[in-house]
């Protein structure tokens, strides 16, 4: 007992030991902050990559797409390949037809996208994405990301009535209407457009005797249809560089099959704009542009044929491995196909994350240990002042380890104490850290996190239990490992000489 009431009466009148507290208390706090705060923009960014890509991913290295043999040909009766349709249907009927729950070809293929802006043209490079809406839809990834079909039932690239009536006022040369914003010091031009191509108007404002062909639309990413500059006030402006029912222009390469092999020529193909997704990741909303797969096989000369399949598990977590083992009997390696989850896909990405966080913690725990010293410094003074009591205590009767207990337990307390006070203050400012960010953002008159940069709308959080348990422990650990060297000195002294010196 006498253990316990000497640990809490050096606890509430040494001042010095405050001083402890508030080292541990601000290494707890910030491990929880950062921790929180690192899990919470890893949390998300695997939200958004395991979004945009599907449970398990098969592609080839060949620019015309999947070559699977069909087993039903002979040298006597020759078939062709396995249509991308035939192909998912073997999928379906093989062992691991049970545990997936959707599929869907698709073509990604590299291009260059131009259109006219304000009487310029734009170029840029993307990644052109051939799919079939209601499939790819099935599988993830696609319409809860889009702007206006958004969680649609039934997503198309069909445009609207006001996308329709844009594309008639490109098709007469109008300007651009007067709620659109201009970008600045950009002289303004009317926009012409070529019209041997495009459809004519359903209103009767253009008129043409021969039959209007077919008008594709197209998906681009948010990113590439709108540009963002920051005015003289500091304010950001997005601005709409195309607009629904604007043309684009794409132009990637062909996989037309001849007697020499894959035939790579230039090819293009003309597209109105439909729609826009947005993942909230430059690296997609910048680069991403989807068309119907149909019109993308027949401008690249692949009909009946992908790149690409996205499947989509019913148990990701506990299928993933065995399906990727059958469907790897289906697309061998040494054909030039690869099956993969969407984990392994970004797995770089994913494990430089984790590198980082670790890295951080690691620097950051040094805090923790700059409490440890602190304890070591003070509790060597604390025992070099009370070696008068020290040895009355043992001429008393207290033996080598109550007296050694005594320090250690209250390094322990301190240690205890801090972490709470740590945990407490950590946990908060993780709540709060978005109206603490506004508040140091008015006082600053500056953002310290921009939108405009990192495209969330607030800063992402994400706390784990078992990491504030982890941080709680070592914290605790490292202030009572450090009050074991102070206690093994105060234990190590004899009673007379204390008294002697004292």
């Amino acid at each position: 007992m006498y253990k316990l009431l000497l640990c809490l009466r050096y606890l509430r009148t040494r001042y010095l030991a405050f001083i402890c507290i508030v080292s541990v208390m601000l290494g707890v706090a910030t491990l929880i902050v950062v921790n929180a705060v690192m899990s919470g923009f890893s949390t998300k960014l695997k939200d958004r990559l395991h979004g945009v890509l599907s449970d398990v991913i098969v592609e080839t290295d060949r620019m015309d797409g999947f070559e699977i043999p069909n087993p039903d040909s002979t040298s006597d009766n020759p078939l062709p390949p396995l249509t991308p349709e035939q192909v998912a249907a073997r999928i379906m009927a093989s062992p691991a037809g049970d545990r997936i729950e959707a599929i869907s070809p698709t073509i990604e293929v590299f291009a260059i996208l131009q259109f006219e802006f304000q009487g310029q043209t734009m170029t840029k490079p993307v990644k052109l994405i051939g799919v079939n809406p209601e499939s790819r839809a099935a599988v993830g990834g696609f319409s809860e990301f889009l702007e206006r079909q958004k969680d649609a039932p039934n997503v198309t690239f069909d445009l609207t009535p006001e996308a329709r009536r844009q594309h008639e006022l490109n098709m007469l040369g109008a300007a651009p209407p007067e709620n659109v914003l201009v970008m600045p010091n950009v002289p303004q031009q009317p926009l012409v457009r070529k019209i041997d191509d495009l459809p004519d108007p359903d209103d009767g404002v253009m008129k043409a005797e021969m039959p209007r062909p077919r008008v594709y639309g197209a998906i681009p990413g948010y990113t590439i249809a709108h540009f963002r500059y920051r005015k003289s006030d500091g304010e950001v402006v997005t601005e709409a560089a195309l607009r629904p029912g604007d043309r684009i222009d794409l132009t990637t390469v062909s996989a037309f099959q001849t007697d020499r092999g894959v035939s790579v020529k230039p090819v293009s193909g003309s597209f109105l704009v439909a729609d826009y997704i947005k993942t909230e990741m430059s690296e997609y909303d910048q680069s991403l542009v989807y068309v119907p797969l149909d019109h993308l096989q027949r401008i690249r000369g692949m009909e009946g044929r992908c790149t690409h399949f996205q499947l989509k598990l019913k148990d990701y977590e506990q299928d993933k491995e065995f399906v990727v083992r059958e469907l790897e009997n289906i697309f061998p390696p040494q054909g030039g196909s690869r099956v993969a989850t969407w984990e392994q896909m970004q797995g770089s990405l994913l494990a430089a994350i984790e590198v980082e966080r670790s890295i951080l913690n690691l620097l950051l725990f040094m805090i923790v240990g700059v409490a440890g010293f602190s304890i070591l410094a003070i509790f060597t003074m604390i025992v070099s002042e009370k070696y008068r009591d020290i040895g009355v205590m043992k001429s008393l009767g207290a033996s080598n380890n109550g007296v050694m207990s005594i320090f250690v337990g209250y390094g322990l307390l301190l240690g205890v104490v801090g972490c709470v006070l740590g945990t407490v203050l950590g946990l908060w400012i993780t709540a709060n850290i978005n109206e603490i960010e506004q508040f140091l953002t008015y006082v600053r008159g500056r953002q310290i996190f921009p939108r405009d940069v990192y495209y969330f709308k607030e800063i992402p959080t994400n706390v784990e239990a078992l990491n504030v348990v982890v941080v709680n422990l070592g914290a605790v650990t490292t202030a009572v490992l450090f009050s074991v060297l102070p206690a093994w000195r105060a234990a190590r002294l004899h009673p007379v000489r204390a008294l002697r010196f004292e």
